[in-house]
């Protein structure tokens, strides 16, 4: 529900979560329409720290790792900074939103005077928080306001049904339909100086908390449990693609940078699926997961671009990107926890292997194949790899050596710096085979010499095997003794021998539709009570496990143009 100007709310407090910006952001928009239509007097900006996405998941890895916490400090920190720019703050919390916002209800008025505004998720672990946070806040007469703000295409403009069961399970038809039908909104201005201004008068806890600020990671580890691994900071690697910098000011820069300074975007299509440096691909991906950045802003800057320079296959390819993210976000609102389940939607019971050195050595790249090891082993040094390893390490894992997807999809949530919950475990079950489309094996050895010709990639992360010449080094088990003396390597002992999985496991069981109850313990799912409504605000999102609907048909209809602009460039 929407609070019109006529409504006495006295405080707005905005609870960022995963939407650290200012430009085009619906809750900033939001209070500072109702501060200017005279219904809030004062806004009051909050971030928690919430001990729940740091502590360790149910297979052992902290859920934040030591990249994506710095990351995610440096954003909070930049927004703070931005904040005070227009006159207001930040405050940061230590601990959990549902403690500290019911301390934050003015305390004169009526009740229902203080309106918490907050951005909606849809994977349960997040909803959970949603609830908690609800709760504690009608207990003290205030309410929480959830507003959706982080897909390209609103929730409220998809041609599907409100509950999403006609949603296609294949992205083309879901991007067809999108293009053909929906239109991105424009972006929500930039709030002004003095748009969102501060109670005039704070308890002394209050103030002294505005004054706070985290400085290191570290920090946090006041937050983990004993025992727990703690968060320490970790230089960056010089082999990096990029010193990614968190926070809306450097992503505005780096949008910027491969837009108009550079003209990199003109030729996307041919360098995206490179491997080494900076500027093979846009980079986007961490400042869009955690909000930095709108996904709207690129999508009118890039039709901006294609106005005053060129229009070309690459540059439809930035957008074209941005669907597949709404694709799997809007998948997990229709799926829910099925997409954590061990059979994902599909509903398809797999034998699993179990083989923790097996793991542990994918983990490590130590596999004796050397594209997948140098891929994890710059994800381990760096927090980031590229599309195409990502692609090539998940099928290794799932459909080569027959391991559980989960692992590998917890893995990568312990350590990607643009980790979000739709796009990471929505591409693993994909990668596992378990969304009901094709199954995309990949052909390692083939990708390796399809992407990194001349080794150059598998020399920067795995240095055993650098004197070993093109096409040997895709292929290392294939040199002879002479070979190995000769290139400084031996196989089996320098580098590891290749290893050897059962190969993509068999069904096991009896078919069954909803999960076995035994994944992640996240998703949301259509049966929470997301609704589409003119008000832009959502009410009743409780956590639902299950899914949304019946599967999905194409979506989409005739029409006398091109489907997409996809089907325009081939």
């Amino acid at each position: 529900m929407t609070t019109g100007p006529g409504t006495s709310n006295k405080r707005a407090v905005l609870w960022f979560r995963n939407d650290l910006r200012l430009h085009d952001n619906v809750i900033v928009h939001e209070a500072a329409r109702r501060v200017k239509a005279g219904s809030v007097a004062e806004v009051l900006p909050l971030f928690c720290f919430d001990p729940r996405f740091l502590r360790a998941s149910k297979w052992g890895n902290a859920k934040t790792g030591p990249y994506r916490a710095q990351f995610l400090l440096e954003s909070v920190l930049d927004l703070k900074q931005r904040l005070q720019g227009l006159g207001s703050d930040l405050l940061l919390h230590l601990g959990q939103p549902e403690e500290v916002l019911p301390g934050l209800v003015a305390g004169e008025g009526p009740p229902g005077s203080t309106v918490v505004l907050a951005g909606a998720e849809v994977t349960s672990e997040e909803i959970t928080v949603e609830r908690k946070v609800r709760a504690a806040l009608a207990a003290v007469g205030a309410k929480l306001e959830l507003h959706w703000g982080p897909s390209l295409y609103h929730l409220e403009d998809l041609p599907f049904r409100e509950d999403l069961a006609d949603m296609p399970d294949v992205f083309t038809p879901f991007k067809n339909a999108c293009e053909s039908k929906c239109q991105v909104r424009p972006c929500l201005p930039t709030p002004v100086k003095g748009a969102l201004p501060l109670p005039a008068a704070l308890p002394q806890q209050l103030r002294e908390q505005l004054a706070y600020r985290p400085i290191r990671i570290e920090d946090f580890n006041c937050l983990l449990p004993k025992g727990h691994k703690q968060l320490a900071t970790i230089p960056p690697d010089p082999r990096g693609v990029l010193d990614f910098k968190g926070g809306e000011t450097a992503a505005l820069a780096r949008l910027k940078y491969y837009l108009w300074e550079t003209d990199l975007i003109a030729t996307y299509f041919e360098t995206r699926n490179g491997m080494v440096g900076g500027d093979y691909s846009s980079k986007f991906a961490p400042w869009l997961s955690h909000g930095c950045l709108s996904p709207r802003t690129v999508y009118h800057e890039v039709k901006k671009y294609e106005a005053q320079r060129v229009a070309n296959k690459s540059t439809y390819w930035v957008i074209f990107e941005l669907i597949w993210r709404d694709y799997f976000r809007f998948y997990a609102l229709k799926h829910g926890n099925c997409i954590f389940f061990p059979e994902g939607p599909a509903g398809r019971p797999v034998r699993w292997a179990s083989d923790p050195e097996l793991l542990r050595r994918w983990k490590e790249g130590r596999t004796g194949w050397p594209l997948v090891d140098a891929n994890m082993r710059e994800l381990a040094a760096t927090g980031f790899m590229s599309n195409r390893g990502r692609q090539n390490v998940a099928s290794f894992l799932a459909l080569d050596l027959g391991l559980d997807w989960r692992l590998g999809a917890d893995w990568f949530e312990h350590l990607l710096i643009d980790y979000d919950v739709p796009s990471n475990w929505g591409n693993w079950v994909a990668a596992a085979g378990l969304t009901g489309g094709r199954v995309n094996k990949f052909n390692i050895t083939k990708q390796s010499k399809d992407y990194d010709l001349n080794g150059d990639y598998i020399r920067r992360w795995v240095p055993e095997l650098a004197k070993v010449p093109a096409p040997r080094i895709h292929e290392p088990w294939l040199m002879s003794r002479q070979e190995q003396e000769a290139y400084g390597v031996q196989i089996g002992s320098d580098y590891p021998a290749a290893v050897k999985g059962s190969g993509r496991p068999a069904a096991g069981g009896s078919e069954r539709r909803g999960g076995s109850g035994v994944g992640r313990g996240r998703g949301g799912g259509m049966g929470g009570g997301h609704s589409k409504g003119s008000s832009g605000a959502y009410r009743g999102m409780a956590a639902a496990g299950g899914r949304g609907g019946a599967d999905g048909g194409r979506g989409g209809g005739r029409s006398f143009r091109a489907r997409s602009t996809f089907d325009m460039y081939g």
